[in-house]
């Protein structure tokens, strides 16, 4: 059956809004499969960044001048635009801006961790995690005496729920799970995670990076605890991300990091903290990154989420079906046909995924190879590396094949 017009992405309209995609690189026009790591920045958001600046630039929550009253009320509505785009009805006292996921992360394993966690606690991740996760957790468990323990991921690259029925129990204090994995692009089933952990009084936080950029996500449909994600990964800009969490959590957790901006008093003997989210937020924050944030969110929304996502994953579907025409190639996650986030990695055989990457540059194609973040992963996959290639709102089948085309030179020049 053939998808209705009104579903399907205008993609040479979308393209205009990123001129960079236009850059040639040695005669040869840019294909960029790099966007799990970082998408490209659209001319709307560009152009609220450069607003900011040429308009409003002022620090904020401290002058009572009229620049510092603009800036202070375009980063606070900021923060409800966010909390809209994720479902979180709570508004700006549930949204914290931080760098990025892996800030957001350790906000929580700091600020709710430390405080929490003792001897006998356990925090239960997966071995899919991205280290962001897996090692802040680890970490943290070495200060607080807790134990760490990881949901299998089976040879078909999900979670083996089984394992986590059992190892999810009243001794776990939290759950931290990746919503999509940026190597395997597996959807777990956070749903299912979080009614485990609510039924045995834990919490769950979901690394929400390769998710909310990509889909529609509803964190209170989720019953997410925490729910993280970046900037820079949505058509936003960099130092940028956010961290969801529940009014009540975030107002009994201890502040992150201290300075200006996160107290209401201060006298030689103590302090006094700010509400949230701004309790959180010390010193300068990230104004104009988190002013261009929502125009990313208004920028994907006008596109619509579920028309993101279905694109995402037909591009990905296609890639599998062209890369899986070849007997040297393995391809890490689920299979073909079945449910996966807008990204694939995979190997070529005799072929380290490094060269494989530095071939494709040649050819002006643009992808990711390395661990992704998930070394033990890929060390229980048995690889030392993988390629990925990963896809955005802008992308073609045509780069799709450019893809393919690239890897056979590739090919060829190893054997």
């Amino acid at each position: 059956m053939a998808t209705p017009e009104s579903e399907i992405l205008d993609v040479e309209r979308i393209r205009d809004d990123f001129p960079i995609l236009e850059r040639e690189i040695g005669g040869r026009q840019l294909v960029y499969l790099d966007n799990a790591a970082t998408t490209q920045t659209p001319e709307p958001v560009v152009e609220a960044i450069a607003r900011y600046y040429r308009e409003t630039n002022a620090n904020v929550h401290r002058g009572l001048h009229q620049l510092s009253q603009e800036a202070s009320v375009a980063y606070e509505d900021a923060h409800d635009r966010l909390a809209e785009f994720i479902g979180a009805s709570g508004g700006r006292e549930e949204m914290v801006f931080t760098k990025n996921t892996t800030e957001a992360e350790n906000l929580v394993a700091y600020a709710w961790g430390l405080n929490e966690l003792g001897p006998g606690d356990e925090v239960v991740t997966t071995e899919m995690e991205h280290h962001a996760s897996l090692v802040t957790w680890q970490q943290i468990a070495r200060r607080t005496g807790a134990d760490v323990r990881y949901i299998r991921v089976d040879d078909d690259g999900t979670l083996d729920m089984d394992h986590a029925e059992t190892l999810i129990t009243d001794d776990t204090k939290l759950v931290s799970v990746v919503h999509i994995s940026n190597t395997l692009g597996t959807i777990n089933p956070v749903n299912e995670l979080s009614d485990l952990a609510h039924d045995h009084d834990a919490l769950i936080f979901v690394d929400g990076a390769q998710a909310v950029p990509t889909m529609p996500v509803d964190v209170e449909a989720i019953d997410a605890d925490f729910y993280a994600f970046s900037g820079h990964k949505m058509a936003g800009p960099t130092g940028i991300g956010s961290l969801y969490g529940k009014r009540h959590l975030l107002e009994e957790m201890e502040p992150f990091m201290y300075g200006g901006e996160m107290i209401t008093k201060v006298t030689f003997e103590d302090s006094e903290w700010n509400e949230v989210p701004w309790k959180f937020e010390a010193g300068t924050p990230p104004i104009c990154q988190g002013i261009a944030l929502a125009a990313a969110c208004d920028y994907l929304d006008d596109i619509g989420m579920e028309r993101v996502e279905r694109h995402e994953r037909a591009l990905a579907q296609y890639a599998m079906e062209r890369l899986g025409g070849f007997d040297d190639i393995d391809i890490l996650g689920p299979r073909a046909g079945e449910p996966r986030g807008g990204l694939v990695s995979f190997t070529l055989d005799s072929v380290h995924p490094h060269d494989i990457s530095e071939i494709l540059n040649d050819y002006c194609v643009a992808i990711r190879a390395g661990d992704h973040c998930t070394q033990p992963l890929h060390d229980k996959l048995g690889k030392t590396a993988s390629a990925r290639a990963s896809f955005y709102i802008y992308n073609t089948r045509e780069e799709v094949d450019a893809l393919v085309d690239a890897l056979d030179a590739a090919r060829d020049l190893f054997r």
